[in-house]
C-alpha cells in the first residue's frame, strides 16, 4: 500500500502544476551560486540561481534552463543546471511564475517573456559571452523556447529535450495509451481516455493551451537548434515530433539543426530502469558532453540512435453528435430528470442508488486517471483496472436493477450513458 501511495503522489507531482519554493542551495565544488530575482512578465518577481565556473578570465557561454509543465521550482533541474556549468556554461535556472501558471490556465506566449528577462539578466552578467546565450527547454519549455527565440536576436542558439511537434492535446492523448497500456490495461479504456476524456477536459476549459501548435513557431526559428528525444521517451511522440519540427526548421530555410537521440533514456533525457516509464533523477554518463561540444560548434553531428517504432496519433474527434461532450451532458440531464421524477412519483429508491452510485464511481476514477495523467490505474485484473471491472459490473447490476423494478425508461436512459462512458463508442 505504502509503494502504491507513493506512486500516486509522484505521478501528482508530474501531472499537476504546483508551485514549490525552492531554498538556495550550496555551490558544488569548482562552482558559484548566485541567487538573484528578475522581473518577467507583466511586472511578476522572478526567482533563481545562477551557476558559474570558477576561475578563468574568458567570457563563457551562457543558458537559461526552461522546465516543463508544472512549477516545481528551479531545484528540478539542478542536476542539468550542475553539469552544464561543470562543462564551462553559466546557466540560470528560476521558479517558474504562479500568477497566470495553474492547471487550467498559462499562456506560453507569458513564459517566452519570462525567458526572455532570464537570458537578458545572463547577458549582463560580465562572465558571459553575449554571442553565445541561449534557452534550453525540456517538454512544456520546448513550446516556450521558439516563441522566445523568435522575439529576439538575444537568443544565439535553442536547446530542446522533448520537444512536443503536435498539438499538447494530441501528444497527451498519446501518452494515455503508452501508460495505460504498459499498466497491462487493454479494452477500451485507453482509448476513452484518448478521446473522451480529453475533449470533455478542452470543452469545460481545464485543458490550458490545448490547441497549441508549435509548428509555425519553429518555422520562425532562424537560430541554430538541437532537439534531443531519450530514446525511450514515452510522453513525446519522438520521432513524429522530429519529423515535424524538423520539416518546419526545413520549410524555414534554418540549416543549422542537428537531431540527437540519446539511448537508454525517458523523456527528461534520465536513466530508466522501466523502459521509458519512470522518472528517476539520475543523469547519464557523459551528460552535457555533446551539448557543451554542439553550443562550441552547432555544425558537429550527433551520434546515431534511430527512434524506435512508436504507435499512432489517435484521432480524437467525435465519431458523431452522440459522441460529443454535449451529448453525453445531454443524456446524464435527461437521466438525472428522470431519476428524480421516479423517486418523488414512486419511490424508485434502487435504481436510483445504483444510478448515483455508478455514475459517480466512473467519473471519479475517469478524473483520478486525468490527474496522475494515466500513470497510475491502480491493480489490474484480466486487462482492466480492478477499479474500472468494479464499475462495469456494477453498470450491468443497475440496468438489471431497473428492469427489476420496471423503470424501463430509466433503465434505457442508463444503458445509453454506459455506453457513452463505459466504453469507447
Amino acid at each position: 500500500m505504502r509503494r502504491i501511495m507513493m506512486a500516486i503522489a509522484a505521478a501528482v507531482l508530474v501531472a499537476a502544476p504546483l508551485t514549490v519554493g525552492t531554498p538556495a542551495q550550496a555551490a558544488p565544488e569548482g562552482l558559484t551560486a548566485t541567487e538573484v530575482t528578475f522581473t518577467g512578465n507583466g511586472g511578476v518577481t522572478l526567482h533563481g540561481t545562477v551557476l558559474a565556473p570558477t576561475g578563468g578570465d574568458a567570457r563563457k557561454p551562457a543558458v537559461v534552463l526552461l522546465e516543463g509543465a508544472g512549477s516545481r521550482g528551479r531545484g528540478y533541474l539542478r542536476a542539468e543546471a550542475e553539469a552544464y556549468a561543470r562543462h564551462g556554461i553559466v546557466t540560470l535556472t528560476y521558479d517558474k511564475r504562479s500568477t497566470g501558471y495553474s492547471l487550467v490556465h498559462r499562456d506560453y506566449s507569458v513564459l517566452a517573456d519570462d525567458a526572455l528577462a532570464g537570458l537578458r539578466l545572463l547577458r549582463a552578467r560580465p562572465d558571459v559571452d553575449p554571442e553565445k546565450t541561449g534557452l534550453w527547454g525540456l517538454s512544456e519549455g520546448a513550446f516556450v523556447a521558439p516563441i522566445a527565440a523568435n522575439r529576439s536576436t538575444d537568443v544565439t542558439f535553442v536547446i530542446t529535450v522533448g520537444a512536443v511537434g503536435m498539438t499538447p492535446a494530441e501528444e497527451t492523448a498519446w501518452a494515455y495509451g503508452q501508460y495505460l497500456r504498459h499498466a497491462g490495461v487493454r479494452g477500451p479504456l485507453p482509448r476513452l481516455m484518448q478521446t473522451s476524456v480529453v475533449r470533455a477536459t478542452i470543452d469545460f476549459g481545464l485543458f490550458a493551451e490545448a490547441g497549441f501548435d508549435p509548428v509555425p513557431h519553429w518555422e520562425r526559428v532562424r537560430q541554430p537548434v538541437l532537439t534531443q528525444w531519450g530514446e525511450l521517451d514515452r510522453d513525446a511522440v519522438p520521432s513524429l515530433s522530429s519529423r515535424l519540427i524538423g520539416g518546419a526548421l526545413d520549410r524555414g530555410g534554418n540549416p543549422h539543426h542537428t537531431v540527437r537521440v540519446v539511448a537508454g533514456t525517458n523523456h527528461d533525457l534520465h536513466r530508466t530502469e522501466d523502459d521509458g516509464f519512470d522518472r528517476l533523477p539520475l543523469l547519464p554518463a557523459g551528460y552535457g558532453d555533446f551539448e557543451a561540444a554542439w553550443i562550441a560548434d552547432p555544425s558537429i553531428e550527433a551520434p546515431g540512435v534511430a527512434f524506435p517504432a512508436e504507435a499512432a496519433i489517435v484521432d480524437s474527434a467525435p465519431r458523431g453528435w452522440w459522441d460529443t461532450t454535449w451529448a453525453r451532458l445531454a443524456t446524464a440531464a435527461l437521466l438525472l430528470g428522470a431519476l428524480v421524477a421516479g423517486v418523488v412519483r414512486r419511490g424508485a429508491w434502487l435504481p436510483a442508488g445504483l444510478v448515483a452510485a455508478t455514475v459517480a464511481g466512473t467519473l471519479a476514477y475517469l478524473f483520478f486517471l486525468l490527474v496522475v495523467a494515466g500513470k497510475v490505474a491502480g491493480p489490474v485484473v484480466l486487462g482492466q483496472p480492478l477499479a474500472w471491472l468494479a464499475l462495469q459490473l456494477l453498470a450491468v447490476s443497475t440496468v438489471a436493477a431497473a428492469a427489476w423494478r420496471r423503470r424501463p425508461i430509466e433503465g434505457a436512459l442508463f444503458a445509453v450513458w454506459a455506453v457513452q462512458w463505459l466504453t469507447s463508442c
